[in-house]
């Protein structure tokens, strides 16, 4: 009995610290949105689509608040957005997006991860070539028609419509169209549950589960890095 409350708690404890990193790396987009934009949602889609997605992590209201009104703060961080590109063990090409009030410290600590974890911190546009930056809008079906909804959302850049595995709608788009694809949206009353700038892999690599392993472990490290906002990488 004890050892099943040991992993219990153990996987409540995982929980927290992943729902409070993302807490956190939604606090510094937040950031980042208000002094690019102003506080106000109405006039600011990037805060709009910040404070979408915080609720689809379940981020309570007054710490959304909170984190708007921090923002205005004298004091307040400023935060670079910057993107690292390297290798991860067997040949895995991983990107980096980090948000970081210090490059000096952060390029350490990501460059430390990945010598730790068996890869190699590379130069800047060393395998950003085999992503695809794409927006990506994961719409509830209920209501909408595929066949329907790809006509409409065609002049606003839709690349691709297809479901996730768990059946939810999924719309793609170039970077560059990404404003108009969100302004298409909130003129069909379509509130999206997620709205995201990702990196997509041009071509997947197959790896044994073994090595699988040593990548996501590498993954892992930099994940748990505070100034790591999110990783991308191209393993099938």
């Amino acid at each position: 009995m004890g050892r099943i409350f040991e992993v219990r708690k153990s996987k409540m404890f995982a929980r927290y610290d992943r729902m409070a990193k993302q807490f956190t790396r939604i606090g510094k987009e937040i950031a980042i949105a208000v002094k690019k934009g102003g506080p106000d949602a109405n006039t600011n889609p990037m805060l709009r689509r910040i404070m979408q997605n915080a609720k689809s992590f379940n981020m309570p209201k007054d710490r959304i608040e909170g984190a708007i009104k921090n923002a205005l703060g004298k004091d307040t961080s400023n935060y670079d957005e910057v993107l690292y590109e390297g290798y991860a063990p067997h040949g895995i090409a991983i990107l980096v997006e980090t948000a970081t009030d210090n490059t000096t410290r952060t390029v350490a600590n990501v460059r430390s991860h990945f010598t730790k974890g068996g890869g190699n911190l590379g130069n800047s546009g060393s395998v950003g070539f085999l992503f695809k930056h794409l927006g990506v809008f994961k719409l509830e079906p209920a209501g909408l028609t595929a066949e329907e909804l790809e006509l409409e959302l065609i002049d606003a850049g839709l690349e691709e419509l297809g479901e996730d595995s768990e059946g939810k709608l999924i719309v793609r788009c170039e970077f560059n169209d990404f404003g108009n694809m969100q302004k298409a949206l909130e003129e069909r009353n379509i509130t999206p549950l997620s709205s995201e700038l990702e990196w997509i892999p041009l071509n997947s690599v197959e790896i044994t589960e073994e090595q699988a392993d040593d990548v996501f472990k590498l993954i892992e490290r930099l994940e748990q890095d505070d100034d790591v906002q999110r990783v991308f990488h191209n393993m099938a």
